[in-house]
């Protein structure tokens, strides 16, 4: 009894890591796939809420310094002449691993394509607009990338500062007024300068980038709105829809873990419209 209770923990243990490898082989086969059928580089930056496989608790994932080192690297080992195909799928991150991944595809010589499939927010819209063009789900959303200082945004922390006379403000408080002023420069002039860059050619009308960099970072929006594929083209981003099967493929292979059952349930098949069938003449009795 011992031996058989002994056995079903290895295998209980072992089975998760199995299906992982089994999923992480099925992500690369279909990576390949496309990156034949397009001539270039695809990188995937997936951010799932994952849940560990034995404690079981859920580990929420950003943008971080690892990733920008991976997706860095990738770039490194990709030749200058070929395009870059990057799925985004986050909810931001650090600004520093933003940035870094950011200016590194605007210094990649050919073609960048970000595809958008759900939602790419704050540091991840930053690496969008690094792209040459957007590609989104027509119910995809980007995001501000107005910097936030702890738990508020640089530009309210601001707000106060005007509605207040500094004797009533403490020190601690201008210091973080400014920091934030700082940030607002900063990250102004970042978008400015990736939405500036021209590598292979213009990605946007130089006319509309102030524009585009104050609505995206001046605070107008509160930092989760959601900028919608139709605010996005009017604002002037380079951005289309139609994203390839292949994506939507992929993105299923990166399945939110649960502890409970999903809400959502349907048969996941395509459906084809069939066309309405035309009623004939009724015979009259």
């Amino acid at each position: 009894m011992t031996d058989i209770l002994w056995v079903f923990i290895i295998v209980a243990m072992i089975m998760p890591m199995i299906a992982q490898s089994m999923q992480e082989v099925r992500r690369n086969s279909l990576m390949t796939k496309m990156e034949k059928e397009r001539s270039s580089r695809v990188i995937a930056l997936i951010h799932r809420q994952e849940t560990m496989s034995i404690l079981g608790f859920p580990v929420a994932k950003y943008i971080s310094i690892e990733d920008s080192e991976r997706i860095l690297r990738a770039i490194h080992l990709t030749p200058s002449d070929m395009p870059i195909d990057l799925i985004l799928h986050t909810p931001g991150g650090l600004v520093l691993a933003a940035q870094q991944i950011a200016t590194a595809l605007c210094r990649h010589r050919a073609k960048v394509t970000v595809y958008v499939p759900h939602y790419a927010m704050s540091g991840g819209t930053l690496i969008a607009l690094s792209a040459d063009e957007i590609v989104m789900d027509e119910n995809a959303v980007l995001g501000p990338i107005d910097p936030q200082i702890g738990e508020y945004p640089a530009v309210s922390l601001l707000k106060v500062i005007e509605a207040k006379s500094v004797d009533k403000i403490s020190e601690q408080f201008l210091i973080y007024a400014d920091v934030a002023n700082k940030a607002l420069r900063q990250v102004e002039a970042l978008v400015r300068k990736v939405l500036l860059d021209n590598v292979p050619k213009p990605k946007v009308d130089p006319a509309m980038v102030p524009k585009i960099a104050e609505s995206l970072v001046s605070g107008i929006w509160t930092h989760d709105y959601p900028i919608t594929y139709e605010d996005a083209r009017d604002m002037g981003l380079p951005v289309v829809t139609g994203l390839p099967a292949e994506i939507y493929e992929l993105m299923d292979l990166y399945p939110q873990q649960s502890g409970t059952k999903s809400a959502v349930q349907y048969i996941p098949i395509p459906y084809k419209t069939e066309p309405l069938p035309i009623p004939g003449p009724k015979s009259g009795k």
